[in-house]
């Protein structure tokens, strides 16, 4: 069988000459515990910044331009209410998408006396990154833009700032969610708002203007459309990525598969966390994955 570039890589880091624990300086002192994860990217910073400006247009055009000078007042208050319900878990589930540690591997810890505490049995494996000299577990990666190496990596994605890793695809994908349940809660709403307005007087049916009405809710539709098609597409692949227990760069590399199949449902539960409950829609609900061993290797 001819060998790829990347089994051949893998061959290298077979070799115990590979590691050079010699040249890797011992990691630094860990911060306090619960210490919050923050990515320092400009780029990243730049679109979550756009991300929650987005969100807060949506929010101003649907209270002060449909909502509050409508004259119905239920249909104000259940919408008023549902939308900003949505809005706010949706903000919710970005800030612990972005400040959540995604699984980092701590760094410089392909150390000797690391490698020498593992205990490693006759026939085991272990991967070293060149670029954080960390000792890898299976199926983590490295990223460029955090400079560590994450375990279970997804992709990097700079309207979170952070990575898509085993510790925070949770809040990624209700993030996804709400945006999308937000996305098409507006369409309907501007949709309903256009026809109040064809039917009866311009002038009453906002307090803006009718040029200024029309601008802002064209806005929020062509927002709400592009959103909610994005999103969406994005909550598919995640639920998909889950179910089969494979992440995007292991399907774009297409990564020989060395861990155990699991049902479904199992990684639903192990990303959302046991048992199945009210918890998985919420992002302030921290899931139970269990205590596995940080450190896989392959024998």
């Amino acid at each position: 069988m001819m060998l790829t570039p990347a089994h051949h890589f893998r061959d290298i880091e077979r070799k115990p000459e590979y590691l050079q624990p010699e040249k890797c300086v011992p990691p630094p002192y860990p911060g306090p515990a619960g210490a919050m994860w923050f990515i320092r990217d400009g780029c990243g910073i730049a679109c979550a910044i756009v991300t929650w400006f987005l969100v807060l247009y949506a929010e101003f055009v649907v209270l002060f331009v449909m909502l509050i000078p409508s004259r119905d007042y239920a249909y104000s208050i259940v919408n008023g209410i549902l939308f900003n319900l949505l809005a706010f878990l949706a903000l919710a589930s970005h800030c612990r998408a972005m400040l959540t540690d995604p699984g980092a591997v701590p760094k410089g810890n392909a150390t000797k006396e690391f490698i020498e505490s593992l205990q490693l049995k006759p026939g085991q494996v272990v991967y070293k990154c060149p670029k954080c000299c960390s000792i890898k577990p299976d199926r983590a990666h490295h990223c460029s833009v955090c400079k560590r190496c994450i375990r279970k990596m997804d992709h990097h994605c700079p309207w979170v700032n952070n990575c898509v890793g085993e510790n925070n695809q949770k809040y990624f994908v209700l993030f996804t969610m709400y945006i999308a349940l937000i996305s098409l809660h507006a369409l309907i709403m501007v949709g309903f708002h256009f026809l109040r307005c064809f039917e009866e007087d311009w002038t009453k049916c906002s307090s803006f203007s009718p040029p200024t009405t029309v601008i802002l809710l064209i806005l929020l539709c062509f927002e709400g459309l592009l959103f909610f098609i994005f999103t969406s597409v994005m909550f598919g692949t995640q639920v998909h990525s889950i179910c089969t227990d494979e992440t995007g760069i292991e399907q774009l590399k297409k990564e020989e598969r060395r861990w155990a199949k699991k049902t479904k449902w199992m990684n639903m539960k192990a990303v959302f966390g046991h048992p199945f409950s009210l918890g998985w829609a919420s992002p302030f609900a921290t899931p139970d994955q269990g205590k596995a061993d940080p450190y896989q290797y392959v024998v």
